[in-house]
């Protein structure tokens, strides 16, 4: 029994010390906490193979310069909604995306942000394009 209990110790804390840095984000007054994805390694893996996100968590995508970004879905077991975000902090536009889809959601402009969210959680907080998202200053550079 031991053995089981430091088994499932090790393990958990072996996920946290996996988990990507955080970063507290705004939207007007909702919090976000976003795990910050600014590698290539990271922003591949995203958000793949988690069976759930807490609401106020999101996952922000850091890219190194502005371009058309594009994400799908493959692997990826929750549906999310993603904003795409320019050097200011604006939404540029929003997308639902569905779980375990190869169909390519990309930006409409060139954005060095995304920020993913539970699905849903930028229109039920009436956030749309034109928002501001706060905090992506503290970003790291993407790299």
């Amino acid at each position: 029994m031991k053995s089981l209990s430091l088994f499932f110790f090790l393990l958990l804390t072996s996920a946290a010390a996996l988990a990507a840095p955080t970063l507290e984000l705004s939207a007007g007054m909702h919090r976000i906490e976003a795990e910050v994805a600014s590698t290539q390694g990271d922003r591949a893996t995203g958000l793949m193979n988690r069976p759930a996100m807490p609401v106020q968590r999101g996952m922000l995508f850091v890219f190194p310069k502005p371009g058309v970004q594009c994400f799908w879905m493959k692997n990826t077991l929750i549906p999310l909604s993603i904003a795409f975000i320019d050097d200011s902090g604006r939404i540029v536009q929003i997308a639902d995306m569905q779980p375990q889809s190869l169909d390519n959601h990309c930006s409409a402009k060139p954005v060095r942000f995304a920020l993913e969210m539970n699905a849903g959680w930028f229109k039920s907080r009436g956030l749309a394009a034109g928002a501001k998202i706060n905090g992506l200053d503290k970003a790291p550079p993407g790299r």
